[in-house]
């Protein structure tokens, strides 16, 4: 405070604005030497950063615990992050969002969004776990204690998603197994599951296409694989599906042992599981390509429709973007919190975020050529055959295709583990996410017993797949999909954002990062994690839920709404747990918040304005 003193300051409002900074950054340097038993002198230099105002106090900002495990290599922590970002969703979903907003119209919206929207969130939350280095449930204590509800409903979204995701990963395994025949099995309409709506169109002439005709591969789908014609719906999900059981307990033990022992042994699975979707995307790609009537596919990908700019296509690449890269599922703050402490983790994001989003325009052309392909066959138009979306596109339309070519058992084989590492790598991440933020939060009972924990994890999540292996599955899946992390992981990371840039402070955080990377994040970064990211997350719309032609019962979308619920609920309960159980009024936390910093002190609502302040000072000098 002495700087300030020396300063000749008239304005009563600036000189406030400068004592209270100072007194936020000595009380930040008492908690730190509390919170860390390593002294300052035995610390790396760029641990410690100096302000300009302070100089004759030093402020510790964080240790780095020769304990907490780290990445083997940069290689694996990178292709940890890919392999999360790059999932199902690249390969289903932009494709069919691309060719519905405009085509090529659509990667206008879609990378404005990324670069003010998705990627400064991303990177957010790669330096977050890099600084503080613990997951997502204790780094709060760190940044504004009362908002410690946003990593609770964390893991429970990561806990939903990771249901539904492995039983859509266990169908691609029964697809997998069943692809090892001469013929594939959804080649023709000779099958016990086969109905006499069922067209056989490649190969044979003068076949007529109605409304009520169906695929092979349709029925393989929906006769065979789920066998959903013995479920009437929610009201009735039939018998256990077993062939799909045994494949949720193969795919959960190659999980489970690829995270018993942490980032050394995910690090090194990723090698495979994060590299050979591409190779095989590649050899699709060049396959489509050699397709008659591929062509029409890629035109209509990529054709521009300059009027769709007008309407919702804003929201939906907002949307897409944001679940593309995934933040604020944890997954990013868990794998960052293994890093060294200087590790350029702005370079990480940047790198990261590019190969995803090429990663998704590369499977559109993969896509669309074999659309393309179809239509020709098929005689129609390409917007015809391109009607499915989500799973259906990968489980049925594409299926199809492969299998009219030539060499259809190959392709099949390495298009389904295409699939079953994309999503084996994505669940490593989210469920890597809980057990970081499970354990640092609970060290004392949990530090030596990770094998146990991440046994009792997988159990869990095995015996919650139960009931999506059901006839009737499909319909739980397509609900906890829509519900279990639609809104609730847009509110949380809106939350996240709110809390980080306006109650921790912009400025505090961008001098942690300058404190691992040695320079300070610009005012592009600072005005996307103040105002635009959290308005970009404030944008969301949600479609009719309806699977097969199966219209949901009303109370299925309120128990949809439940699901939503019950993870961002937990925001709200914990601050009304803290503020209750912390000894006594406002005024004395208040108090006691400008003494020793206390855990409740920061919800107070002085730092936003400090922040508020600092924000307008700037934009009038």
């Amino acid at each position: 405070m002495g700087a300030a003193h020396s300063l000749s300051i008239k304005n009563p409002s600036l000189l406030k604005l400068l004592q209270l900074e100072s007194c936020r950054i000595c009380i930040r340097g008492k908690m730190s030497e509390q919170n860390s038993p390593v002294q300052v002198d035995s610390l790396p230099r760029q641990a410690i950063q100096t302000n300009p105002s302070h100089t004759a106090n030093p402020v510790l900002l964080t240790t780095q615990t020769d304990s907490r495990d780290k990445w083997s290599k940069k290689v694996d922590f990178l292709l940890s992050v890919i392999g999360f970002a790059v999932d199902l969703g690249n390969v289903w979903r932009f494709p069919y969002i691309c060719y519905q907003n405009g085509g090529g119209a659509f990667l206008i919206p879609y990378t404005l969004m990324a670069i003010f929207g998705g990627v400064p969130l991303f990177y957010m939350e790669l330096a977050l776990g890099q600084f503080h280095r613990t997951g997502a449930i204790s780094i709060w204590k760190r940044i504004c204690p009362i908002f410690k509800g946003i990593g609770f409903a964390i893991c429970i979204i990561a806990l939903y998603v990771s249901f539904y995701y492995n039983t859509i990963i266990a169908w691609a395994l029964y697809y997998f197994y069943s692809s090892f025949t001469g013929t594939l099995p959804w080649t023709s309409c000779d099958n016990p599951w086969n109905t006499p709506n069922c067209t056989n169109y490649f190969g044979k002439s003068n076949v007529t296409w109605t409304t009520f005709s169906k695929s092979p591969a349709e029925e393989f789908y929906m006769r065979k694989v789920l066998e959903i014609q013995k479920s009437s719906g929610l009201y009735d999900v039939g018998g256990i599906r077993w062939q799909l059981l045994l494949c949720l307990f193969l795919l959960f033990t190659i999980v489970y042992f690829s995270l018993w022992k942490g980032v050394k042994t995910s690090g090194k699975v990723v090698w495979v599981t994060a590299t050979l979707p591409y190779i095989v995307l590649l050899i699709l790609l060049v396959r489509g390509a050699t397709l008659p009537g591929a062509w029409r596919g890629i035109v209509f990908y990529l054709r521009p429709d300059w009027e769709k700019l007008m309407s919702t296509v804003w929201v939906d690449a907002a949307a897409q973007i944001f679940f593309s890269l995934g933040p604020g599922f944890g997954v990013l703050l868990a794998l960052a919190s293994y890093n060294h402490f200087n590790n350029n983790c702005y370079r990480d994001a940047i790198v990261t975020s590019v190969v995803n989003c090429l990663t998704s325009f590369l499977s559109g052309f993969v896509i669309f050529t074999v659309l393309g392909y179809m239509a020709e066959m098929r005689d129609v138009e390409v917007e015809d055959v391109a009607k499915d979306k989500g799973p259906s596109l990968l489980f049925i339309t594409y299926p199809e295709a492969i299998a009219n070519m030539v060499g259809s058992t190959f392709f099949a084989i390495i298009f389904f583990l295409m699939m079953i590492t994309l999503g084996l790598d994505s669940t490593f991440g989210g469920l890597e996410a809980v057990i970081t933020a499970v354990m640092d939060e609970y060290p004392h009972i949990l530090a030596k017993q990770r094998e146990l924990f991440v046994l009792g994890l997988i159990t869990i999540c095995f015996l919650a797949c139960l009931c999506l292996s059901f006839q009737g599955g499909a319909y739980v899946v397509k609900l906890l999909e829509e519900f279990g992390a639609g809104c609730s992981i847009l509110a949380v990371v809106l939350l996240e954002a709110i809390a980080v840039s306006w109650f921790y402070g912009i400025q505090r955080f961008c001098d942690d990062v300058k404190a691992m990377l040695g320079f300070t994040p610009g005012t592009f970064w600072k005005v996307c994690w103040v105002a635009i990211s959290p308005a970009f997350l404030a944008v969301s719309i949600f479609p009719l839920l309806m699977l097969f032609d199966y219209r949901y019962p009303e109370w299925s979308i309120s128990v949809g709404y439940l699901i939503g619920a019950s993870s961002f609920i937990c925001i709200p309960f914990y601050m009304v747990y803290k503020l209750v159980w912390t000894p006594g009024s406002l005024k004395q936390v208040r108090d006691e918040c400008h003494a020793s910093q206390s855990c409740v002190g920061q919800i107070l609502w002085e730092p936003v304005f400090v922040n508020l302040a600092h924000w307008v000072y700037i934009v009038l000098a």
